[in-house]
């Protein structure tokens, strides 16, 4: 049932908090042994300050209510340190608390920091104690506080380095509270710091591109507008080549994408391309069922593949969130995802045939006859297909359509305005971002 998981590489990516919804799933479709989980969950709380939680999972693990001393000394330490952090971070909590005192703040940093320190005797070392609470906070598991103190940090903080991890941290306690407008907002901001910043080496830059997108997998297969924003992000020239550079396995949360979108049908070949340069690199049987089906024209690989693609989809954390509708546990992404994959193979078969016999194709559609042509009719019906049914042989016989050249030259300049306005933008960036610097 693990053949497929990619839970090991996603979680090489991810903040350790981010892992603990991964396992949630893991351990509720019972992929891996109870008593695994829980030792990797223990192994993740143990670079955390979320102690007694791992406590909780310690008694659960071994069936007891002792817990072992190093847990009880750790617990201790927490808490001193977190009155320590307190006492050093209150003059400044204190003060943004106050909405009056709040108002006096400017979107200027270097007048806050003059204005606090004058008026207020908060200097450096209370605003540096603010970010160690924030981050001390996040670690303890109370993301809501850390998401308040790290937004309020970024305001008076005057080290870009400091600003990008404090928006680090911002993005995975939004990702761990499901706010994902108010994290599709941070993902925006720290993708264009990445684009525009002058990294010490491209290996780094790279890095951070890898890390945002794993951490994007989150907000995309939960905002309503993720499955465009996951298309757009991964195909930018710069992304598309981190991913196939070092995060391969992304492909299969891009094929995904693009097969359950059918406004974005355009990206289709150009995925195609991608999932054939990495093959050797990476396949799973969504990337193989495309492979099947658009390159090796294998209708019954494609129907092999589509069978193995609904168990992927179920036991993945990201495609296979479950929706409880009354008494009923549904899917919704395996199910658009099988209802998609079944019209390309019935356009792509009826692309080489002019007359069909419905009794094979509702063999290669996973359906019954009877399904099958009610799903034909419909798509008839809805001018999806132009083509009609002959009852009495059983057969479909498709109408002979000739693509006018004039909508072939439309189709094929779609995509130009997009690509021109990338390739201007990854010229005129890196050189804005030049000049910048030798200011």
């Amino acid at each position: 049932m693990a053949e497929h998981d990619l839970t090991a590489l996603l979680a090489a990516q991810m903040d350790r908090h981010l892992v603990f919804p991964l396992l949630e799933f893991l351990q509720e479709r019972q992929l891996y042994s109870e008593p695994e989980i829980l030792e990797a969950k223990i192994r993740l709380l143990s670079g955390t300050n979320m102690v007694d939680y791992a406590m909780d999972i310690h008694k659960s693990l071994h069936g007891t209510d002792d817990v072992p001393e190093d847990m009880v000394r750790r617990r201790a330490e927490v808490v001193s340190r977190l009155r320590s952090l307190e006492e050093a971070a209150a003059p400044l909590v204190t003060f943004l608390q106050n909405p009056q005192l709040v108002q006096e703040l400017r979107p200027d940093k270097q007048y806050n920091i003059h204005m606090l320190q004058d008026r207020y005797q908060i200097g450096p070392d209370q605003i540096e104690a603010l970010y160690q609470y924030a981050k001390f906070q996040f670690e303890c598991g109370n993301y809501s506080g850390a998401a308040d103190y790290l937004y309020q940090y970024r305001a008076l903080c005057t080290n870009s380095e400091r600003s990008v991890s404090a928006l680090w941290g911002k993005l995975a306690a939004e990702i761990l509270m499901q706010n994902w407008d108010v994290a599709l907002e941070e993902l925006n901001r720290l993708k264009e710091i990445i684009d525009s910043k002058n990294f010490s080496s491209p290996l780094n830059q790279l890095q951070n591109r890898i890390w945002l997108m794993h951490w994007a997998l989150f907000i995309f297969f939960n905002h309503e507008n993720g499955r465009n924003g996951i298309i757009d992000l991964f195909f930018q020239d710069r992304y598309l080549n981190a991913i196939q550079t070092n995060a391969h396995h992304l492909l299969r949360y891009l094929a995904t994408a693009v097969v359950v979108n059918k406004r974005r049908r355009n990206m289709l070949k150009d995925l195609i391309k991608v999932i054939q340069q990495e093959q050797h690199s990476y396949k799973d049987p969504i990337t193989e069922f495309l492979e099947c089906l658009y390159v090796n024209y294998d209708f019954d690989g494609a129907q092999q593949k589509l069978m193995e693609c609904e168990q992927v989809i179920l036991n993945d954390p990201f495609l296979g969130k479950r929706i409880e509708e009354g008494n009923f546990v549904t899917v919704p992404l395996r199910d658009e995802f099988l209802e998609n994959a079944r019209l390309f193979i019935f356009e792509t078969y009826c692309r080489i045939h002019r007359c069909i016999d419905i009794s094979m194709l509702a063999q290669k559609l996973n359906m019954s006859y009877d399904e099958a042509e009610l799903w034909i009719m419909n798509l008839v019906r809805s001018s999806k297909l132009d083509a009609r049914i002959d009852s009495v042989s059983g057969t479909l016989i498709m109408t002979t359509n000739h693509v006018n050249v004039h909508e072939q030259i439309i189709e094929n300049l779609k995509g130009l305005n997009m690509r021109t306005y990338m390739l201007a933008k990854n010229i005129v960036e890196p050189a804005q971002a030049a000049q910048q610097a030798a200011r």
